[in-house]
């Protein structure tokens, strides 16, 4: 029995707004170990920056994310920090 490959993954171009969120999630992984969790925060926070999800307050409160190194509110500050800068 053999297996196939997996499919091939399309990566977003560099300067898309999905590359840059999930940029902001991938430079915090010292803080968060579990990919499972920077890819759900990613996904939550460009639903955020597109204006159809919540606040980084609720987010990291809701998702209970393995947060390790920092406090929660530093985190928070972190990120929106970073996302003011993908605003502009």
């Amino acid at each position: 029995m053999s297996t196939l490959p997996p499919p091939a993954t399309k990566k977003f171009p560099e300067d898309s707004l999905e590359a840059k969120v999930y940029k902001i999630v991938e430079d915090l992984k010292e803080y968060m170990p579990v990919l499972n969790d920077r890819n759900r925060l990613g996904f939550s926070l460009y639903l955020y920056v597109k204006g159809e999800g919540d606040e980084p307050e609720f987010l990291l409160k809701n998702l209970k994310l393995n947060v390790q190194g920092i406090s929660l509110k530093e985190l928070i500050e972190k990120i929106n920090n970073e996302l003011q800068k993908i605003k502009k």
